[in-house]
Formats: structure tokens, C-alpha cells, sequence
């Protein structure tokens, strides 16, 4: 059953199985999902004894939109302020896709008992030359129609053209999600992997196109406890792919 505390001036829903005397996990969804979307992992998780908090993210699900661009910090103290009003001590978090971000942040800075991170994002992609030809021919684009249209028409026509360009994912959100979507994606958080100390289980599809295996392997070698487990023909749901393997590493390594 959904909850709902406003945490960070926002409204946050989540729901909580509320066993105080099990360990607790909380999941974080990628983008453009719900809390619903892993409840395969939820299930997988009361199973091997754990209390469960599975959030969405603001923006998402019951959630209330921010009214601001957040970037990955907001995101993160957000989810710090929860852990801390249900009282949860160290727990395990799972991230993944876009809740991967703010398991690595959290999980940099603050004691966690595990982390967990399935086809997670936080690597920033190599962009070739014509990305970047791309992306200044915008920003000049951008200024010019300030000009000409001033700030509130220049931005409708400018969301408009980053729809019609942008992924599925971009074109699906709303203007402020767009806009909170185009600074998330361009934040590396490598330097925060050498930071994390608790013991990391990377979970990965090897045909995973929106966040790709040579990012899990890179996460194995900066993060000190890390290991990786992958699956040849999963994509970036590979819970989904590979639902059994997958629940059988997740299971193993929450038991151990």
C-alpha cells in the first residue's frame, strides 16, 4: 500500500512492508518507471527475509514533480531524508537504471549494509566529435531564440524540438522532467565509485544498449568490493531477461 511523506518540500510516495526486525533494502527504479516495475525484485527480496522500501522517484509514479531542474543530488538527499525518518541503520540499497545514480552517490557518503546495482547508469558516456558539434549548435540556437521569442515562447518551441529528437524516454516527459533528464544524464559519478566501501553486486544484461556492459566493468574495477554477474542476450531490464539467474544471484548474495 502506497505511503506518502514531503521530504525535501516535495511529496514522495513509497510503500513499506514495515517489518522492523528484518534487515532493510530499498529500491529505486529507473527512469520513466514506477516502484511496480521491480516488484519482481520486491518479492525476491521478502523472500530472503527483508523489510522492503520501494520508492517512487519525484516525477515518477504518485510522486510529485519537482518544480525545479534536480539533478542527482536532490534526488539523492531526498531518499537520504526518508531512510532517516523511517530510522532505517545501514540499509541495502538497490538502484536500477536511473536509481543506480543515487545508489552510487548514497552509497559514497553514507554507510550502507549492501549495494546493488542492476544496469545501472552514472558512467558518462564517450560522446564522439559530431555529439558535440550537435549539442553547441543548440546552445547557439537556444540564445538566438531567446532573443528573438524571449524566454517563456523560446522554451515551448525549444521542448518541442527536443521531443521530436530527443529518445522515447525525453519525449515521454514532461517539460520540467526533459529538462531534469537532460542534466541527470550528463552527470559522471566515476568519482565517487573509489569511495564506496560496502560490498557491491553489479547485475547486468550484455545487451544492454542504454547503459552497456563495458560500464559494468568499469564499476567492478573502480569500486573496492565490487562483482559482476551478467547475462549474454539480456538488455537493460535484465531482471526481466533473466529472471530466474537473476534472482538466484540476488537471492545468494543477500542471504550471504
Amino acid at each position: 500500500m502506497l505511503q506518502t511523506k514531503t521530504l525535501s518540500g516535495l511529496r514522495l510516495a513509497y510503500t513499506d512492508t514495515g517489518e522492523t526486525d528484518r534487515p532493510a533494502i530499498v529500491l529505486m527504479h529507473g527512469w520513466g518507471c514506477t516502484h511496480e516495475t521491480l516488484a519482481t525484485i520486491e518479492r525476491t527480496a521478502r523472500e530472503a527475509g527483508y523489510r522492503v522500501v520501494a520508492v517512487d522517484f519525484p516525477g515518477f509514479g504518485a510522486s510529485e514533480e519537482p518544480a525545479e531542474v534536480w539533478g542527482v543530488e536532490q534526488y539523492t538527499r531526498q531518499i537520504e531524508e526518508l531512510i532517516d525518518s523511517l530510522g532505517l541503520e545501514a540499509p541495502t540499497l538497490l538502484g536500477h537504471s536511473f536509481g543506480g545514480r543515487v545508489g552510487i552517490l548514497y552509497a559514497s557518503r553514507r554507510p550502507v549494509g549492501k549495494l546493488i546495482l542492476v544496469d545501472a547508469a552514472g558512467i558518462k558516456p564517450h560522446r564522439s566529435l559530431s555529439y558535440y558539434v550537435k549539442v553547441y549548435s543548440f546552445k547557439a540556437m537556444k540564445r538566438l531564440m531567446y532573443l528573438r521569442y524571449g524566454r517563456e515562447e523560446a522554451e515551448r518551441r525549444l521542448d518541442a524540438r527536443r521531443a521530436k529528437a530527443g529518445s522515447s524516454d525525453y519525449a515521454a516527459a514532461s517539460p520540467m522532467m526533459r529538462r531534469i533528464l537532460s542534466k541527470v544524464v550528463n552527470e559522471d559519478l566515476t568519482s565517487r565509485l573509489p569511495l564506496i566501501k560496502a560490498p557491491t553486486l553489479l547485475l547486468w544484461g550484455e545487451a544492454d544498449t542504454a547503459t552497456p556492459i563495458a560500464d559494468a566493468r568499469k564499476m567492478e574495477r573502480l569500486i573496492p568490493d565490487a562483482g559482476l554477474v551478467s547475462w549474454p542476450g539480456a538488455g537493460h531490464y535484465s531482471f526481466l531477461d533473466a529472471p530466474l539467474p537473476f534472482r538466484s544471484v540476488l537471492t545468494s548474495f543477500l542471504k550471504s
